[in-house]
């Protein structure tokens, strides 16, 4: 799958494949560091090139509820970050806007090259079967061959003639991920997608999109609650809290990684700590 994709509209109508082009209400570069946002030390490890996705003064209210102000943050190219939060902290918020999703915010997106998006749910058509679910909207010359290899690539060939609604929780996954992933996003979004998933399931499926990730190389924005799976999976965390990023956490360890080192056990309670979680409860 060297070609790259432009995703197109998702049956429901929603486009979590679309660029998102740049908006800003002029108000002025933030600087470097930015006003409440993440550092942009990844351009020392990546030289002078342009971030996947970066995202300026970024606010957004529901009526007087403002739920996230003049945020800033940068993603590398092939930065795999992952985004924690108290529930109404604005997490899917940033995520949606940043798939093109929703357009009513203040500040200004900008994301280098296509986006594809997983959600929690798989969102597969379920009068089309995993196969056509995978090939829709491709355009390309043979769309069903390029979506076979990426189910071959999620361990899911074999059900390519099954319909939705016979797939398990984990099967289901995997077909909305060879989706996200056949169209060569630039950015891949991920809101929640293994939430629902029973424990072994979960650590199945880290260990697919870790795979998948080192082969195709996106950037990768992660909504998660588990601070576990974030440890496990980023290359940053953030905590987002009060309407920005209240912390940041660069994890400088080889994957897979062993959730009882000492350094993963002191992040964790540190994470725990900026999300509000007491000492005594964090373990």
């Amino acid at each position: 799958m060297a070609q790259r994709f432009r995703p197109v509209t998702e049956p429901d109508t929603q486009q979590p494949g679309r660029p998102v082009p740049a908006r800003s209400t002029g108000t002025g570069d933030p600087g470097p560091e930015g006003r409440h946002g993440a550092s942009r030390d990844w351009a020392d490890a990546a030289g002078n090139e342009s971030p996947a996705a970066s995202v300026r003064g970024f606010s957004k209210a529901f009526g007087s509820r403002v739920v996230l102000s003049g945020l800033d943050l940068d993603i590398a190219p092939g930065e795999f970050v992952a985004m924690i939060g108290r529930s109404g902290s604005g997490k899917s918020t940033l995520l949606r806007a940043l798939a093109g999703l929703d357009g009513d915010y203040d500040g200004s997106l900008s994301v280098r090259g296509p986006v594809a998006v997983a959600f929690q749910e798989p969102r597969l058509v379920p009068w089309k079967k995993v196969l056509a679910n995978v090939a829709l909207g491709l355009r390309v010359r043979s769309p069903q061959s390029v979506a076979s290899q990426a189910l071959d690539e999620v361990g899911l060939a074999e059900r390519a003639g099954a319909w939705p609604l016979t797939l398990s929780g984990g099967e289901a996954q995997r077909a909305s991920l060879a989706r996200a992933l056949v169209r060569e996003p630039s950015l891949l979004l991920l809101d929640e997608p293994f939430s629902a998933l029973d424990a072994l399931t979960r650590m199945t499926m880290h260990r697919l999109v870790l795979s998948l990730w080192s082969r195709h190389k996106p950037a990768v924005l992660l909504v998660t609650h588990d601070v576990d799976e974030a440890l496990a999976l980023a290359d940053r965390v953030l905590v987002l809290g009060d309407g920005r990023i209240a912390h940041s956490a660069r994890i400088p360890m080889d994957r897979p990684r062993d959730r009882d080192h000492p350094d993963l056990v002191a992040l964790r309670l540190q994470l725990l700590t900026e999300l509000g979680v007491p000492a005594e409860s964090a373990f």
